[in-house]
């Protein structure tokens, strides 16, 4: 038995196809089928029911899996471990949504960076719902994200902030005079969103789905200065973090109510092995924002 058979398997169960685990692999598929061939008549098993388009794991199948899975993320697990105590200098890669980089970083990074000057970071801009996603298949170690997305209890998550959303609008707007706006009374407004595949985004769609409304929106953005100039414009409003508009005055920021609260977060995934860089990068944060003390900006 080899690894790479286990590998091959594995592919193959969880595509449910040899065609499609080649692909992701890139590797042929006469490999595949030859990597299954050995092991089954290696274990004198079948691990598949095989039908014209669609493989489906025997019982012998199910528990081959369940045991090489297991040994695959042991392996994994080791090889870090060893590099770790290899020294060898491989960065913490962080992903983090753009609009929350000009909050947390590069402060953020330059006091960790003057804690740790042998640890190198890596950010990569995702939004939430993407970034959280390569975490739980381990291409980052961690990322910043918005906690208010459905399976954030499958992760192992710090809350470091609780911010409510402002509605921004230029001194010129309609209703730039308010003291606060509610959802009704955008209903037929023209709106600067964020990407889709940020949390903020699919927390507003629920808001205004409750209330039966369509919202109207003129642009999806991921970058911050696009938005500001969007708004600045007098081209529409858009939904902001309080903590980014702190120190604009260029902007009237005014209050939804009720409250649209989001909680920001530090995420990693549970059951890996976890390296010395990425817990003292998760000790550091949760010093530099202590658990009940929920923040908006340094």
């Amino acid at each position: 038995m080899k690894i790479i058979q286990l590998e091959y398997f594995c592919a193959v169960t969880e595509c449910h196809s040899i065609t499609s685990a080649a692909q992701k692999l890139y590797v042929t598929q006469p490999a595949i089928s030859n990597a299954i061939r050995e092991l089954e008549k290696e274990f004198s098993v079948n691990l598949f029911l095989r039908s014209k388009n669609h493989l489906t794991l025997t019982n012998e199948g199910e528990m081959f899996y369940r045991k090489a899975s297991a040994l695959l993320e042991s392996i994994r697990q080791t090889s870090s471990q060893l590099y770790d105590l290899g020294r060898q200098i491989i960065p913490v890669k962080i992903g983090i949504p753009p609009l929350l980089s000009t909050i947390f970083f590069p402060d953020m990074l330059l006091a960790f960076q003057e804690k740790y000057p042998d640890i190198p970071v890596e950010l990569f801009e995702y939004g939430s719902i993407r970034a959280a996603a390569l975490v739980q298949e381990e291409e980052l170690d961690l990322a910043l994200v918005n906690m208010h997305f459905y399976d954030i209890d499958k992760m192992n998550s710090y809350q470091i902030l609780a911010d409510p959303l402002v509605f921004c609008v230029s001194p010129d707007h309609r209703l730039a005079r308010e003291k606060e706006v509610s959802i009704e009374m955008l209903r037929d407004e023209a709106l600067i969103m964020y990407n889709t595949d940020s949390v903020q985004n699919t927390t507003l769609a629920e808001v205004f789905e409750r209330h039966g409304i369509k919202p109207k929106v003129i642009l999806h953005a991921s970058q911050l200065y696009t938005i500001r100039q969007f708004v600045a414009q007098n081209l529409g409003g858009a939904f902001l973090y309080a903590s980014i508009m702190a120190d604009s005055s260029e902007f009237v920021k005014l209050p939804i109510t009720p409250q649209i609260r989001q909680d920001i977060g530090l995420v990693w995934k549970k059951g890996k092995y976890i390296s010395s860089r990425v817990e003292r990068f998760i000790a550091f944060t949760k010093k530099r924002y202590p658990s009940g003390e929920p923040r908006v900006r340094e």
